[in-house]
């Protein structure tokens, strides 16, 4: 397993409102939230945390560009110049022919470079292994998580009573 060399303070939640509203709570207190655990995506938590619209959809348009490109471009020069053959009566370049093709390989390129950024930002290549703080966050139980050198100890622990947090751990990771 991978260390960080962090110390780091969490408290764990029943409820994603209590989370949330412990999270809003934490932005106010100028509190710097390391990270929020949750079993399942929880509406809101992102404008919560102030964290910003992923960029994720441009580089599928990117790439699903790139592969409308890959096609149109490469078979219009199969067809005009590396087989200029006309067969069945079709014409010369026919472009609705290139339809389908190109919708496929406008698919597979925004599949797989959106699969593979993906992964490589948020480190999920297979035989990684990430941390986790408990492992009931990923079956019912939500976590708000603090770098214990970055906040003070007694603050977040009285934060996380004031937000009703059922229990507060420190792990090393």
């Amino acid at each position: 397993m991978r260390r960080y060399n962090k110390e780091v303070i969490y408290g764990i939640y029943d409820d994603e409102e209590k989370l949330l509203q412990a999270v809003r709570r934490a932005k106010s207190k100028h509190l710097d939230i390391l990270d929020v655990y949750s079993p399942f995506p929880v509406h809101g938590l992102d404008q919560a945390m102030g964290i910003e619209e992923s960029r994720l959809h441009q580089a599928g348009f990117v790439y699903g560009l790139c592969g409308t490109l890959t096609a149109f471009l490469g078979m219009s020069w199969i067809f005009t110049k590396d087989w200029p053959i006309i067969f069945g009566g079709k014409p010369y370049w026919p472009v609705p022919a290139f339809i389908p093709i190109t919708f496929e390989l406008t698919v597979l390129f925004a599949a797989w470079g959106m699969t593979i950024t993906f992964y490589t930002i948020c480190g999920l290549w297979p035989g990684v292994e990430n941390p986790q703080l408990d492992l009931r966050t990923t079956d019912d139980k939500f976590c708000i998580a603090f770098d214990s050198n970055e906040v003070s100890n007694s603050d977040v622990r009285s934060f996380f009573t004031e937000t009703g947090a059922e229990e507060v751990n420190t792990k090393s990771i």
